[in-house]
């Protein structure tokens, strides 16, 4: 029985993928190289700023540094959170069904605290985490385990206990490698199959866990 659910914010919680498209394009765009949201799904959804930014710098040769880039982005990043952004279907429903059933819940991320509270405190949701773990908790990301180890120590449980919520291949990777079953609630890319087989499902949306649960 799965005691503790696990959450990732990014593309799963959070309608922020496209934000972080633009982010990119308008970024690329100031060195004139088109940036299209096919490339970004396929290359960059799922990993983490600096991942990505040292992977924008090699392939695009800019003349830039890893750091200066990272100021840029999260400056303008600031901004467009600032408009708003949306949560996606079933998220409120399926954590008030968690706490309704007394099942722990853990918000693990690879980005900053103050980004994450600040997001989840503008829908309301914040309360509903026991735990939350950051980047900064963390020697290594996605797809390595640590974030979801860190996240079953924090809860109190074993790995097995626990449940993964991921919508990217590096997420379910790092579930995989902790050993904490994992469901995929894609958003802008669809896992490759070698990716769905490592989960317990792939659902078009969160609150079809609800179902996966009752029939545990």
């Amino acid at each position: 029985m799965t005691k503790t659910v696990i959450f990732d914010l990014d593309g799963l919680m959070i309608d922020s993928e496209k934000i972080s498209y633009e982010l990119y394009r308008d970024f690329l765009e100031l060195y004139g190289h088109p940036f299209s949201i096919g490339e970004y799904a396929q290359g960059y959804s799922g990993h983490t700023g600096v991942e990505n930014m040292v992977s924008l710098i090699e392939t695009y040769r800019l003349p830039i540094g890893t750091e200066e880039g990272l100021q840029w982005v999260n400056k303008r990043e600031e901004m467009y959170m600032d408009r708003g952004v949306d949560l996606k279907e079933g998220v409120k429903e399926l954590l008030e069904y968690l706490r309704a059933g007394g099942r722990g819940i853990v918000l693990a991320i690879s980005s900053t605290r103050d980004r994450a509270v600040n997001v989840l405190k503008a829908h309301g949701i914040d309360g509903y985490f026991d735990y939350m773990v950051f980047g900064a908790d963390i020697e290594r990301g996605k797809p390595y385990p640590d974030i979801f180890l860190k996240a079953c120590e924090k809860a109190g449980e074993k790995p097995e206990e626990c449940l993964v919520l991921e919508d990217s291949e590096a997420g379910i990777q790092a579930a995989c490698r902790a050993h904490v079953p994992v469901i995929c609630v894609p958003d802008m890319k669809k896992p490759a199959r070698e990716y769905q087989e490592m989960t317990e499902a792939v659902y078009d949306s969160l609150l079809k866990v609800m179902g996966y649960l009752e029939n545990q």
